[in-house]
């Protein structure tokens, strides 16, 4: 298959996913318990102005014309009104995402530096101690819910030793950097500003490996997989047997073939951090969109629910989009086998 047909082919199915996404989410919005327009002024507001709000809306009108309205007005960046704060979601949206962003891009590095290393290790050392503690250390981060890993993690690090904050983003006597991208980390070395660097870092190594947990565990169990497979073939055997050292082989022979599985579940794994973040980012006091998320389903704020869960859809999406299309790219099997499956 060529790849520029395979490119294409999941960018349609990407498409068809999200228009589903969009219907699902207006759908189940729509069932929840709850008048918009009542919840929106209150419950001393009089039927008259109710009735008003829910014309205004567009609520009067069928579920039809109700979706093409709500769908036309996110291509223009219309999310519809927040009833908790009076404004557009898509400015609460790109207010909140960003803190959301660099957490779980944060993460995510966590996952490549950590997850992939051990599992290579662990399969180097297949069925030694070494294997043995890594598989252990997989297990318990795939087992234990990110928000008691943070709950340890604040315990152990921030009210034990002292060393590292428990909230926020930065500390409240550290002035923040002119928000040019809203990722402190990054406005912070835009600006120059190194005091305000230190101090973000420290606030987010805590919040970011608790998410991280369960894509280290996943990850390391996969790579470690996926090289013991790979460990098996003719051309490792004749690796060994012209004298290459192990290490080599390891990292230079086995670890691009193997790597396959992994960079697979790696949209799976984003997504997964996503889920976490929603947990963690409340542990930690954490100003993110799932902060804004779970504030906006506790008080019923429809518009700003069904604009969350777009945005963490779309995301979603995005992401696998772009590891099908490297999985691709890396292995043409990956397309013959979306080709054999249709």
């Amino acid at each position: 298959m060529r790849f520029s047909y395979f490119v294409l082919r999941r960018w349609l199915y990407s498409i068809l996913v999200l228009f589903g996404l969009s219907i699902l989410i207006f759908i189940i919005a729509r069932m929840l318990p709850g008048d918009p327009a009542r919840l929106a002024l209150g419950p001393f507001a009089l039927q008259e102005q109710v009735e008003h709000l829910r014309h205004v809306m567009g609520m009067d009108k069928p579920l039809p014309l109700q979706y093409w309205t709500y769908i036309t007005g996110i291509f223009h960046g219309d999310f519809g009104l927040s009833f908790q704060t009076r404004r557009n979601v898509a400015l609460d949206i790109a207010h909140y995402l960003p803190a959301t962003v660099e957490l779980v891009l944060v993460a995510i590095v966590w996952v490549l530096v950590l997850g992939v290393p051990l599992g290579v290790l662990a399969a180097r050392y297949k069925d030694s101690w070494v294997d043995n503690l890594v598989r252990v250390m997989a297990f318990i981060g795939v087992a234990v819910p990110p928000f008691v890993v943070g709950l340890f993690l604040q315990l152990t690090f921030s009210y034990l030793l002292g060393i590292l904050p428990t909230t926020g983003r930065l500390s409240l006597m550290t002035p923040a950097p002119p928000l040019r991208t809203g990722l402190l980390l990054l406005d912070s070395l835009i600006e120059g500003d190194f005091s305000a660097l230190g101090d973000a870092l420290k606030h987010i190594i805590l919040p970011s490996f608790a998410i991280a947990m369960t894509g280290i565990g996943q990850i390391a169990r996969l790579t470690r997989a996926s090289m013991s497979d790979v460990a098996n073939q003719d051309y490792i055997e004749a690796s060994r047997g012209f004298g290459i050292p192990n290490r080599v082989i390891a990292f230079k022979y086995m670890l691009k073939p193997a790597s396959i599985a992994p960079l697979t579940i790696l949209g799976l794994t984003f997504a997964s951090e996503l889920s976490n973040a929603f947990l963690v980012e409340t542990v930690f006091a954490w100003p993110g969109l799932a902060k804004y998320g779970i504030r906006a389903i506790l008080r019923k704020d429809f518009n700003a629910v069904m604009g969350v869960v777009l945005i963490i859809g779309l995301a979603f999406v995005i992401v696998n989009l772009i590891v099908d299309i490297l999985a691709g790219y890396v292995d043409p099997r990956v397309r013959i086998k979306h080709e054999e499956g249709e």
